[in-house]
């Protein structure tokens, strides 16, 4: 297998008739998925998503993927092909048509719908081509074909691009449910027609490579919200993703059994569901739904709430319910249940969640001790299904941890690809086909492009470790008046500390030191404020580490009088 060197340097020109795939994001980690393909000068995206943060990474909104690379090239793309409609596949395409505003967006019907709502927020009007299953477009030299996968979301596709150079598959997220709830499986017919034409690269989601056998219907999801709705004497609070229709469908056929109203909660959730129902995608029964103005005169044994919040986000509607700091309150009898699975990185902030929920008195139903939840992502049994009906010359596995990553390329040796044929990349590899072999040739930067706020990319690992500094061991301010003519300590030093344990007071054993180390320092000829100011971070900062045990922040201030 040809894994990514960390001494990988910048790849040479692409030669003639070949073709390039850059990842900018979704290779080592879960989400941020974007994918670059060059040919004959001209690009094509795949995907566009963010990365949500974690709990090292104070203030951060988002995290996108790295423009760097495509940003003075924009003229030569040819279109963003978008897999399906997660927030990890198409949540960067704001920030991507910012710098050029006419890309063309291709996608599926319920896709392009929960996007342009998305743009709509951002005053984008897009250029859009919607495709269905089995529909071929040529998009300048890149001729996609479009097949029909499922996942926790309708309308999912997988794209085949065909060039001069070979086909490349990129499945997007996918799995292999044989019994969905659309009806809508993944078309093994259609991979096995590709697998005959021959496939020249295979990038295959990765995330659930390392979990055997095959992943549950969802079809047996249903039954056990209806048991759990049928035992609660209280309200009912399902938290799920904004997108996941399927599961919201399920919540609304379980509470229609056991005469219960839905109420959304959440402005992703109610505009999501909205046009998910508006397409046809979300069937709704006459009176099912209410307003959540209406909830408080409904006994709590009619309602149920679907709400967001089901990775611990801060302000989403679950987390701010256990923290009681949301209008829908919740205690003892009612029932709470996260209908998704824990994604890498968010487990902390969920067993948060769930503590604030059950101190409050709720039951919480969750994936660990009930079947509420089934993954989106094809299982190692179903991962080895695809590689024997494909027979890939190369595999690329993509959307996942390095672990995942790994164990992917391994299930890929096992059905017969050459191990020198599976390519293992993280973002910024560049990977290139030429003559029908896939290899590493190189790599770009790409970083973290973080969004807080209204700034997008101002913040960088610099301002987080302050950020974490501050959180973690607090800031001390030091403040003295020397004087311009002899430098004598006129006023102060002053101390000042916030976020440290111990009072004021406890800094007056350095006062001393401080004075004697800046008349030391005016005396050496030192008469710049920014070295006094240096001499008295250094002083300060030993005395704290060796008194204290901290390293807190340390903020100077020298003014001449």
């Amino acid at each position: 297998m040809s894994h990514p060197h960390p001494d990988l340097t910048l790849p040479p020109p692409l030669p003639a008739g070949g073709l390039r795939v850059v990842p900018l994001g979704g290779l080592g980690e879960v989400g941020r998925n974007m994918a670059v393909l060059e040919h004959e000068g001209r690009l094509l995206v795949i995907d566009c998503g963010v990365l949500f943060p974690e709990d090292n990474q104070p203030g951060v909104d988002l995290i996108l993927p790295d423009f760097d690379y495509i940003k003075d090239r924009l003229d030569d793309i040819e279109a963003i092909v978008l897999t399906h409609g997660h927030e990890d596949h198409i949540g960067a395409v704001p920030y991507l048509l910012r710098l050029r505003a006419d890309i063309p967006l291709v996608g599926s019907q319920l896709t392009l719908a929960f996007l342009e709502a998305k743009l709509k927020e951002h005053r984008i009007a897009p250029l859009t081509l919607a495709v269905r299953e089995g529909q071929v477009e040529q998009l300048g030299v890149f001729e996609c074909e479009f097949v029909a996968v499922n996942h926790s979301i309708p309308d999912a596709l997988a794209v085949a691009v065909t060039t001069a150079a070979g086909t490349v598959l990129h499945t997007g997220d996918f799995k292999m449910d044989q019994l969905p709830l659309d009806g809508r499986i993944t078309d093994l017919r259609a991979f096995a027609r590709l697998g005959e034409r021959g496939v020249d690269l295979f990038m295959v989601d990765s995330t659930n490579a390392e979990v055997p056998g095959f992943v549950a219907p969802e079809r047996e999801i249903g039954p056990v919200l209806d048991q759990v709705f049928a035992e609660s004497t209280g309200r009912v609070v399902v938290a799920s993703f904004a997108s996941h229709v399927h599961r919201v469908q399920q919540v609304v056929d379980a509470a229609v059994a056991n005469d219960r109203k839905v109420a959304l909660v959440g402005r992703s959730m109610v505009r999501n569901m909205g046009i998910a129902a508006e397409l046809g995608y979300l069937k709704v029964p006459d009176g099912a739904l209410v307003d959540i103005k209406q909830v408080e005169h409904l006994p709590d044994d009619r309602v149920v709430l679907m709400c967001t919040g089901s990775q611990g986000e801060p302000m989403a509607a679950l987390s701010r319910m256990a923290n009681k700091d949301h209008k829908v309150s919740v205690g003892a009898g009612d029932t709470v249940v996260l209908a998704s699975s824990l994604i890498p990185g968010n487990e902390n902030a969920v067993f948060r969640v769930i503590n604030g929920l059950m101190r409050l008195g709720a039951r919480v139903v969750h994936s660990g001790n009930a079947k509420v939840h089934v993954s989106g992502h094809a299982s190692a049994g179903e991962l080895l299904y695809c590689y024997n009906v494909l027979r890939p010359r190369n595999v690329m596995p993509v959307h996942g941890e390095v672990r995942h990553l790994v164990a992917n390329a391994a299930l890929a040796v096992r059905t017969g690809v050459p191990a020198d044929r599976v390519v293992l990349a993280e973002d910024g590899v560049v990977v290139d086909l030429v003559d029908g072999r896939a290899s590493v040739v190189g790599a770009v930067p790409c970083g973290y492009v973080y969004v807080d706020g209204s700034s997008v990319g101002a913040i960088t690992e610099v301002e987080l470790k302050d950020r974490r500094i501050l959180g973690d061991e607090g800031f001390v301010s030091i403040f003295a008046v020397v004087s311009s003519q002899d430098g004598t300590v006129l006023a102060g030093p002053q101390i000042h500390a916030r976020g440290v344990a111990e009072p004021d007071d406890v800094f007056d054993a350095v006062l001393p030191q401080l004075t004697q180390a800046l008349e030391e320092a005016v005396r050496g000829g030192a008469t710049d404020t920014h070295q006094l100011q240096q001499v008295m971070r250094r002083v300060v900062g030993r005395w704290v580490s060796g008194r204290l045990r901290r390293r807190p922040m340390i903020i100077p201030v020298v003014v001449e009088a």
